[in-house]
C-alpha cells in the first residue's frame, strides 16, 4: 500500500506519513459504515451524546502535543494551534446540548391534529475537510453527524493527514467499529467518496471542487453541506476609528498567513482616511514576525505548500503589472511570504476577484459608502463581510447592505454562541453550527394524529 507523507512546511522535514486508501477501496469503507448505522441510531442521542462526552477530556489532556503536531504538518504559529485544540475541547458540552435541544422531538397541537416532528439520522454521512484548520474542521463536521445519529466516512485534506487522524483516533476509542471510518488520499478517494452510498456530503474548500460535489451528488439527491471560502470586503467608512480599523485588518489579514475563509482580502476605504489608514496598517503589519510556528515569538507562519505560495505570488505579481503598488511586503523566502500591503488595486484585477488565501492585504479608495457597497457586492463568494463605522444608525444599514452570510460591525464576522455559520451566493450551500446548522444533519420526519 502506497503512503501519504506529510511535510513540515517551514522546514521541508517529513513529519510523518499513512497509508494511502486505494479508491476502489473506499466503498468498503462506507459499506462498514452503513452496517453500524443501525446499532447506532439505536442508542438514542443521550445514549450517544454519553458516548461522546469523554472526548473533551481526551482532547484537553493532549492538547500541547495535539498542538505541536498541528504546527509542524500546517505551519500555523503553535499558541494558534493550541488555541484551536482547546477551543474543541472548550466547546464540547455547550454543543451537545445545542444539538439535543435542536433534535428533540416536537410537538404541534391545531385543535384538531396533533403533529409531531422528528429528526432522525440520515444515515452515512461523507466529511471531506481542509488544511485550514485541520483538528477543528473535522470535529465540526464529525461531531454533529453522529451525535445526530449518523455514522461518518472522514476524508481529511491530503495535506494535513495526521493531525486529522488524531482527532479521528481519539473519537474512534469512544464509539463502536464502524461508526467512525477514515480514508486517506486525494483526488480520487474523494470522488470515490462523493461517489459512494452515503446520504450527505459534507464539504469545506473550494467554489470549484464544491460544484463537482454538488454535480456529482445530484444523479442520487444526496443531501449537501458546502462550505466554499470568500473573498471578505472590510469597509471603513468616513466614521471609522482608523487605529482600530487598521490593526483589525492586519490581524484578519494576515492570521494564519491568510489562510482563513473569513480572511480580509479587499479593504475599501473612505478618500479621507486612506493614508492614515495604509499607514497604520503597513506599521501592524511589520510588527508581525515571521517564521516556524513552533518559535512562540512567531505570529505569521509559512503557507502550507508552494502550490499555495506560488498562487499567492502570482496574484500580487499580476496586480503589480497592472498597475497596483506594494506598499509594504512583497518577500518571500521559501514557504515564508511577507505580511503585503497593496494600494491601488481596482475591480478588474484578479487579486480583486479570486481568493488569495495569503498574506495579503488590498486597498481600494472609495468616494462613497455606496461605491464601497457596489464593490463590496460585486463577487460571486458572500462569506463574510466586515464594517467600521461609527456605532449609529447609518452603519448598520451599510452592513444590512452587504450580500453576505455573516457581517461584522467594529468586530470580525464570529457571531454569539448559537448562531450559524453560513455563506451566501457562492460561498455555500446549507450551512453549519447552530440551530438549524445542526438539524441539517438529520432526516425531518412528521408523525400525525386526530387529537382525540
Amino acid at each position: 500500500m502506497s503512503q501519504l507523507t506529510s511535510y513540515d512546511p517551514a522546514t521541508g522535514a517529513a513529519v510523518g506519513a499513512v497509508d494511502v486508501t486505494p479508491a476502489e477501496q473506499v466503498p468498503a469503507a462506507v459499506a462498514r459504515a452503513r452496517k453500524a448505522a443501525p446499532a447506532w441510531a439505536a442508542l438514542g442521542i443521550a445514549g450517544r451524546a454519553a458516548l461522546l462526552r469523554p472526548l473533551a477530556a481526551a482532547i484537553g489532556a493532549r492538547t500541547d502535543e495535539l498542538a505541536r503536531l498541528l504546527t509542524r504538518e500546517m505551519g500555523k504559529p503553535v499558541r494558534d494551534a493550541a488555541g484551536e485544540i482547546k477551543s474543541v475541547a472548550d466547546g464540547i458540552e455547550h454543543e451537545l446540548g445545542e444539538i439535543e435541544a435542536a433534535l428533540a422531538p416536537e410537538t404541534l397541537d391545531d385543535g384538531r391534529t396533533v403533529s409531531t416532528i422528528y429528526r432522525d439520522p440520515l444515515g452515512v454521512c461523507a466529511a471531506i475537510t481542509p488544511w485550514t484548520f485541520p483538528f477543528a474542521m473535522p470535529h465540526w463536521m464529525v461531531f454533529p453527524a453522529l451525535v445526530a445519529g449518523n455514522t461518518v466516512v472522514l476524508k481529511p485534506s491530503e495535506e494535513t493527514p495526521l493531525i486529522a487522524q488524531a482527532y479521528a483516533d481519539l473519537v474512534r476509542a469512544l464509539v463502536p467499529d464502524g461508526v467512525l471510518e477514515v480514508v486517506h488520499g486525494a483526488d480520487d478517494q474523494g470522488k470515490a467518496l462523493v461517489a459512494a452510498d452515503v446520504d450527505l456530503i459534507a464539504f469545506t474548500g473550494s467554489r470549484a471542487v464544491g460544484k463537482l460535489i454538488m454535480a456529482a451528488a445530484a444523479g442520487g439527491l444526496k443531501r449537501i453541506i458546502l462550505e466554499l471560502g470568500g473573498k471578505d470586503p472590510l469597509l471603513v467608512l468616513d466614521s471609522a476609528d482608523v487605529d482600530k480599523a487598521a490593526a483589525f485588518a492586519a490581524r484578519n489579514s494576515f492570521r494564519n498567513a491568510g489562510q482563513v475563509c473569513v480572511s480580509t482580502e479587499r479593504i475599501y476605504v473612505a478618500r479621507g482616511l486612506a493614508d492614515r489608514f495604509v499607514s497604520k496598517l503597513s506599521t501592524e503589519a511589520a510588527k508581525m514576525t515571521v517564521g516556524n510556528g513552533l518559535d512562540e515569538s512567531t505570529r505569521v507562519g509559512p503557507l502550507v505548500s508552494a502550490r499555495q505560495r506560488d498562487h499567492v505570488l502570482r496574484q500580487v505579481a499580476d496586480a503589480v503589472a497592472h498597475g497596483a503598488t506594494v506598499v509594504r511586503g512583497g518577500e518571500h523566502d521559501g514557504l515564508f511570504v511577507q505580511p503585503t500591503v497593496l494600494t491601488g488595486v481596482t475591480p478588474e484585477m484578479g487579486i480583486a476577484q479570486e481568493e488569495t488565501f495569503g498574506p495579503v492585504a488590498c486597498v481600494t479608495v472609495v468616494d462613497s459608502d455606496a461605491e464601497a457597497v457596489a464593490l463590496a457586492n460585486a463577487s460571486r463568494y458572500g462569506l463574510g463581510a466586515v464594517v467600521f463605522g461609527a456605532d449609529d444608525a447609518h452603519t448598520a444599514e451599510v452592513a444590512r447592505s452587504l450580500n453576505a452570510g455573516m457581517i461584522g460591525v467594529n468586530q470580525g464576522v464570529y457571531g454569539a454562541r448559537g448562531t450559524p455559520w453560513v455563506g451566501a451566493r457562492e460561498s455555500g450551500f446549507s450551512f453549519h453550527s447552530s440551530r438549524d446548522g445542526h438539524r441539517n444533519f438529520t432526516q425531518t420526519r412528521v408523525v400525525s394524529r386526530p387529537k382525540s
